[in-house]
């Protein structure tokens, strides 16, 4: 299975100018999410990129992209129906092909600097199957991502057969089904943010979308639980970072870490000191 093309979704009502922001990287560069996403693409050997926006904002993703502008790929998601939706509004693009899939308000960062998406590439190519990125993730974090159940592969190190998918779950329903021997109590297998799929997906997706109709919710999460059942489908865990610059301090986060991980480290703790000294000497007086 070789893997030519990905799909990042930034259509979302919170999601669609995200990408948009300005960061700097791990190389010191000043980049927007946008550029770091199609790097991070770029570095797993995949070249056709296609990003799911609303309509209008194809110009505005082409003004950030810079020298990759020229790569990128856009699909119209013209009406909220839901993540599952965004997705299914690139098969056109993707034409019968598995592909990377990327969300658009997540950044990685990798302990090697390989790139997260390469790694996934790496295996999913290698297993000839659908791939989902997970992390060990802490209870009181289930409301952000969707997490799985199933069982860690012999002798594989970080790989496990998906069983289950559920989206968002409550910390009593993760207890009761997704429990995977060999976690840290009260830790969940919790999605990365970043999958390979088959085109199988597809055909789940257009099943979801014509039952809901013009009704919306079409789950990403549901669907990949369908995928489960009808073919092998693999999880593999991830010893990096993901951030969700979609939430409350999230671009903050994010940029603390490329910055802590990358060249201009040492200058960002010794400001961070200068700032910590500053607040304790403003409380003593």
């Amino acid at each position: 299975m070789e893997i030519n093309k990905a799909v990042i979704t930034a259509a979302g009502k919170g999601q669609r100018t995200l990408p948009l922001q300005t960061l700097i990287d791990r190389d010191g560069v000043e980049k927007s999410v946008l550029g770091i996403l199609i790097e991070e693409v770029l570095r797993a050997g995949v070249t056709e990129i296609c990003f799911v926006v609303q309509p209008g904002d194809d110009a505005a993703y082409i003004k950030v992209a810079g020298e990759h502008a020229g790569r990128l790929h856009f699909v119209h998601q013209r009406k909220q129906l839901g993540y599952g939706h965004a997705v299914y509004c690139a098969r056109p693009f993707i034409d019968n092909e598995p592909f990377l899939h990327l969300v658009g308000d997540h950044l990685y960062v990798s302990r090697d600097g390989s790139g997260c998406a390469h790694q996934l590439v790496k295996i999913a190519e290698a297993e000839a199957c659908a791939i989902s990125a997970v992390q060990a993730t802490r209870e009181n974090l289930l409301p952000y991502f969707g997490a799985i159940g199933g069982r860690r592969l012999p002798e594989r190190q970080g790989l496990y057969r998906v069983e289950q998918v559920v989206e968002k779950p409550t910390p009593t329903k993760a207890e009761q089904q997704l429990i995977i021997p060999g976690l840290r109590a009260g830790h969940y297998l919790c999605f990365f943010g970043m999958h390979v799929l088959t085109p199988a997906i597809f055909d789940i997706l257009e099943e979801k979308v014509t039952a809901v109709g013009e009704r919306g919710g079409v789950w990403m999460g549901a669907a990949l639980n369908e995928l489960a059942q009808r073919e092998q489908y693999l999880a593999l865990e991830m010893p990096d970072r993901r951030y969700d610059v979609g939430v409350k301090y999230g671009l903050l986060t994010a940029q603390m870490a490329l910055a802590l991980s990358g060249q201009d480290r040492d200058f960002v703790l010794s400001r961070l000191l200068e700032l910590l000294a500053t607040r304790e000497m403003g409380a003593d007086t």
